[in-house]
């Protein structure tokens, strides 16, 4: 007697969608707005010179919350392009209203899950820059499988840096912390940024994030990494 085939492993998700209230001007943004700012779900590799019409370094901001440290971000650094990501649509609808309140045309937007985007839209060496600012810590130990700093996506971060590029991390979780500096001593395809002179190598003037600014009431400690893709790796995904 055959037995039916096995259904296909979920993969794990870094994220619960809590969807949440939408408002009626973050509504109206989306609406209005999204043609304009949104990547639009598809598995077609972005060209990002199309995407922004110029040539520009691109960053990308993973998770930004109610966008409030990513359209500061646009509006310091006009000279870079910058991709968002964020699976919550209300955070997506504010920001879009904060990209047309202030005039920004540098920022592209996704709603939808990071790896997805960094494994099918981007290419190899496409970004300057990953930053992931007070991802969800997933604090009990039988989720930590679910946080998103995980060996497989180093790799595949460290894949879509450009050589000498940067991966960003801030934390007010001591556990995440140290969870991160254990995987980064197995790895080869970082190095850190430690030296105060080589940091400032590295600029990118951010914003205090909710979640940085929640930690500090609370007196938690910010935990801030700085990363750089070694050169002369030969990494892929896909």
């Amino acid at each position: 007697m055959s037995r039916p085939p096995s259904p296909a492993l979920r993969p794990v998700r870094s994220f619960v969608r809590r969807e949440g209230r939408l408002t009626r001007g973050q509504q109206r943004a989306l609406d209005r707005l999204w043609p304009r700012f949104g990547i639009p779900e598809q598995d077609i590799p972005l060209d990002l010179d199309v995407l922004f019409g110029r040539q520009a370094p691109t960053v990308l901001e993973i998770g930004f919350g109610n966008g409030e440290h990513l359209a500061d971000m646009a509006q310091a650094h006009p000279e870079l392009n910058l991709i968002g990501v964020e699976v919550h649509r209300p955070g997506v609808g504010h920001l879009l209203q904060l990209l047309e309140q202030r005039g920004l045309s540098n920022v592209r937007v996704v709603i939808g899950d990071a790896q997805d985007l960094l494994r099918l839209r981007l290419r190899d060496g496409a970004l300057a820059r990953i930053l992931v600012l007070f991802p969800d810590p997933w604090p009990k130990r039988r989720h930590h499988k679910r946080r998103l700093i995980q060996a497989g996506f180093l790799e595949l971060a460290a894949s879509r840096l450009r050589p000498g590029g940067i991966l960003q991390l801030a934390t007010d979780w001591a556990d995440y912390a140290a969870h991160v500096d254990r995987l980064m001593g197995q790895t080869d395809a970082f190095e850190p940024v430690t030296d105060e002179l080589d940091r400032r190598s590295v600029p990118l003037s951010r914003s205090p994030t909710r979640f940085e600014r929640r930690g500090m009431r609370l007196g938690h400690q910010i935990h801030e990494r700085l990363y750089r893709r070694r050169d002369g790796l030969l990494l892929s995904q896909g």
